[in-house]
């Protein structure tokens, strides 16, 4: 393969990204650079094959990891396949699995006729974990291709109309006889539009389409995961006329929480207490989301033991109900003792038998049996 940018430099990830985050970021880049976004643009088509070359590898975990290994060489012979003189729509149904959840019709390029939904769009948002509690709303601001305020999307300079594309008739399709086959193909001419702009609207330069930023509140629910999507209807890019507008796909991120570790609705809290506190049973203060609250240790409580805080975790996405927090001990040992502490142990450890630890004399008396060759 001839020398090329990195491919996680071309999807903008990290080398350390999950599947699912590259699998995001090409379903960006894809629908970013569409030819069918982007007519006539043959830098943008360039960069949609560039992506679908770095999902090809980075998508498969066999090539990931040649690549990675090995680079750009440890790809020759696996059978990689020469985007450059593909379809657009060919590629997109090449991975069509990454476009899961969405509308594919609004996402393919190319013959999409007169009657197209308009394309999805994603965003993503962050938020913190005390906010799946009880859920928040957050700003997004986007950009989209909407309708020309001047032509009113129809790309042609006010006072004049789009005329009747001559080679497909209006119907935005040709059919082409390749052997004994027929294949129906977007109008090579029109673009699958069915009308031709001769006199092309100043603003948006014919396409009929014009940037727009876009602001929304966009309402998180109480026990979102991350990596769930919200989708919000209507608000993707206007589709051909008479078509629904596509919807806008909101990818929420859970920031990682500083004490807590979540697990479905429940939350792992792992809690460090004196041995004396373990050892002799003690009234504790744990932290949680909403506040504190107390917890009773058992005298004897051991390092790793859990205690099960019931309703104390995240409220599940589809039913009242709400997880637990499961407190985990951890038994710190001090590194420095007082002359005084240190004698207070040195006289505890006179009195330890059977009955004080029973589990560590059983495992002694295991390795003296071991070591006399009886076990």
């Amino acid at each position: 393969m001839p020398a090329q940018r990195d491919y996680y430099e071309i999807l903008g990830v990290e080398r350390t990204a999950s599947s699912e985050d590259i699998k995001r970021s090409y379903r960006r880049c894809a629908m970013k650079y569409h030819p069918d976004r982007n007519p006539g643009d043959a830098e943008a088509e360039a960069k949609f094959k560039e992506c679908a070359e770095a999902f090809e590898v980075l998508g498969d975990a066999e090539r990931r990891q040649r690549y990675d290994r090995f680079g750009h060489e440890g790809l020759r012979g696996q059978g990689m396949h020469d985007f450059h003189g593909m379809n657009a729509n060919d590629i997109m149904s090449m991975f069509e699995e990454a476009f899961a959840g969405f509308d594919l019709g609004s996402i393919f390029g190319g013959g999409r006729g007169r009657s197209a939904r308009g394309y999805d769009l994603e965003t993503s948002i962050d938020i913190e974990l005390h906010e799946v509690l009880e859920g928040t709303t957050r700003q997004v601001q986007f950009t989209r291709q909407d309708l020309c305020g001047t032509c009113t999307g129809s790309g042609a300079k006010p006072g004049t109309t789009p005329a009747t594309c001559s080679t497909c008739g209006g119907q935005g399709k040709v059919a082409m006889r390749q052997g004994f086959f027929q294949m129906v193909r977007p109008c090579p001419d029109c673009g699958g539009a069915g009308s031709i702009v001769k006199d092309k609207c100043l603003d948006c330069h014919g396409s009929g389409r014009k940037p727009l930023a876009r602001t929304l509140d966009v309402k998180i629910p109480a026990g979102i995961h991350d990596g769930q999507i919200i989708r919000v209807g209507g608000e993707g890019e206007p589709g051909s006329p008479g078509a629904p507008r596509g919807d806008l796909h909101v990818v929420v991120r859970v920031q990682q929480h500083k004490l807590f570790e979540r697990h479905n609705d429940d939350l792992v809290l792992r809690m460090p207490v004196s041995f004396t506190q373990a050892a002799l049973g003690a009234k504790v203060d744990v932290p949680t989301l909403d506040g504190q609250t107390l917890l009773t240790l058992k005298a004897g409580t051991q390092h790793g033991q859990t205690y099960t805080l019931s309703g104390e975790g995240l409220p599940n996405l589809r039913s009242p109900r709400r997880g637990d927090m499961i407190v985990q001990i951890l038994v710190e040992i001090p590194r420095k003792l007082s002359e005084k502490q240190a004698a207070l142990l040195r006289e505890f450890a006179e009195t330890e038998n059977k009955q004080v630890m029973p589990q560590s004399t059983g495992f002694l008396d295991k390795i003296k049996s071991y070591l006399s060759g009886d076990g």
